[in-house]
């Protein structure tokens, strides 16, 4: 008799899969607008949601056109938020790191300049600046791993730290927990809060 190859088996999926239309969209800053980013631009935070496919929440702020943000620690709805390198240093607002005096707490750091944050942003990470080197334009910056990285001066990050901290030290109190936090996988994250 035949056999199911391995190849086979591996495509038939299972029943175990994850739920992606329910996702909100992917959370990250606003494309570089020059002409805006020299002086400040104001925006509102308008909604703050649950974002199934992410750890942390994401708050939706509106400067003219509506964006998604991670939520930081401490943002409510109605709050203004600043975008711009003349923004003052308040948790939300926009700035690029050159402007963060040293041991500034800060999340969803660019890589790169204009990558739209890649570092800091699972729930209540947070990258801190070490410190500056005004001759070559680069900082030093200590990421949430601890290892320490030399970025550019030029790239953007937002003062504060990403909401839902403690969400891992919540106890597995029944083995049905456990269970659904085993079949959640690396892709899943358990517990929702």
């Amino acid at each position: 008799m035949g056999h199911v190859i391995c190849g086979q088996r591996k495509g038939a999926g299972s029943v175990f899969c994850t739920h992606v239309k329910h996702r909100k969209g992917a959370g990250h800053l606003r494309t570089v607008d020059f002409t805006k980013w020299h002086s400040y631009i104001k925006g509102i935070v308008k909604d703050i949601i649950h974002d199934p496919g992410c750890s942390a929440p994401l708050s939706n702020v509106v400067f003219r056109d509506p964006y998604q943000f991670k939520k930081r620690t401490g943002i409510h709805m109605g709050q203004f938020v600043y975008y711009g390198k003349k923004a003052q240093l308040n948790t939300g607002n926009v700035l690029p790191v050159s402007t963060m005096p040293e041991s500034t707490i800060m999340c969803c750091l660019e890589g790169k300049p204009g990558d739209h944050g890649k570092l800091a942003r699972a729930s209540g990470n947070y990258a801190t600046v070490i410190s500056h080197n005004t001759e070559t334009n680069k900082t030093h910056v200590k990421l949430p791993s601890g290892s320490k990285k030399v970025i550019s001066s030029a790239n953007r990050a937002v003062a504060g730290v990403v909401a839902g901290g403690g969400r891992i030290d919540k106890p597995i109190l029944k083995a049905s927990h456990g269970l659904q936090a085993s079949h959640a996988g690396s892709t899943q994250l358990y517990p929702q809060a």
